[in-house]
């Protein structure tokens, strides 16, 4: 086991990461992962989430900024960081013709820090066949196998890279239950990329958003669901609403009816609305899902302004 996050280390720390392809640029991307915590990490397909992943990785070198991944260096020693991170990718493949038992004494074999005893308990939580060949297993005991193989390893980061595509709401709910247990070590800590807000919005401690290569947003999810709030108002003849911070979007609904989007919500918001002569109908919190597409949209907006 390493040291490295036992005085406070980032696990994972990005300045300036920039990488330019023909049709695609990450541009200037900070992220800060602290121990124990888990990061969901948000974009559309398409948006830079697996390009900075393989950076991190080791698996794709960057143009321009500095990565440190439990307080190694990468690329340059990457091999170092590697002991101590379990990676997970939607890409990753089991050899078909081997059993999973097969890969679990692989693994073994390759990491002092092996727990079988853990990996007993997940075949079982899982349930997962030990002895059945990987070209066998569904799609959903593919990815658990995979998650498993990682778990097992006692890593000090796990990097999950939208590991539940196709995975049914049992199996889901499986996965995220164990990802929530793992980080109860406190120095322990899963960066855990997904365009489905819902799995995100459960087992995260902070959401970092992402679009177009640029990141938009990163926060500590409490204190940002709470910033952000959507108020339905009725407004008089003829009138206006001051311009207020924070305040996204405005948008008619009907009639007199207006929808104002918020990510600066205070009280003193509807006491100021009511002054101008608006009644206040209705005050709502927002889903991650909602705010995500709320932020996107009002980041895409401020790039062709």
């Amino acid at each position: 086991m390493s040291d490295s996050m036992s005085d406070g280390t980032l696990a994972i720390e990005l300045d300036g990461v920039e990488k330019a392809y023909p049709y695609f640029r990450l541009q200037d991307v900070r992220m800060r992962l602290e121990p124990g915590e888990i990061m969901g990490f948000i974009g559309p397909n398409g948006a830079g989430k697996s390009t900075t992943i393989r950076i991190l990785m080791g698996l794709v070198r960057q143009d321009r900024g500095e990565v440190r991944v439990l307080g190694h260096a990468i690329p340059a020693e990457q091999a170092a960081a590697k002991r101590d991170i379990g990676f997970v990718s939607e890409e990753m493949r089991l050899y078909g013709r081997m059993t999973l038992q097969w890969h679990m004494d692989l693994v073994a074999r390759c990491y002092p820090g092996w727990d079988a005893q853990y990996a007993r308990a997940l075949l079982s939580r899982f349930d997962l066949p030990a002895q059945q060949i990987a070209k066998r297993l569904s799609h959903g005991q593919h990815i658990k196998a995979m998650l498993l193989l990682a778990l097992a390893r006692r890593p000090r980061l796990l990097v999950l890279d939208e590991p539940m595509t196709g995975l049914d709401p049992v199996a889901r709910h499986e996965v995220l239950c164990e990802l929530m247990e793992v980080v109860t070590d406190e120095s322990r800590s899963i960066l855990f990329s997904s365009h489905h807000t819902q799995d995100v919005e459960q087992i995260s401690d902070r959401i970092t958003f992402i679009d177009r290569g640029r990141i938009i947003e990163s926060s500590d999810k409490e204190a940002y669901l709470e910033r952000w709030r959507r108020l339905h108002l009725e407004l008089p003849a003829g009138g206006q609403l001051p311009i207020r911070p924070g305040v996204i979007d405005v948008r008619a609904s009907g009639g007199r009816s207006s929808v104002v989007t918020t990510n600066a919500f205070t009280p003193e918001l509807e006491t100021v609305y009511e002054a101008a002569g608006a009644r206040v109908c209705e005050i709502q919190r927002m889903t991650l899902e909602e705010i995500f597409v709320a932020e996107v949209m009002a980041s895409r907006k401020e790039r062709v302004a």
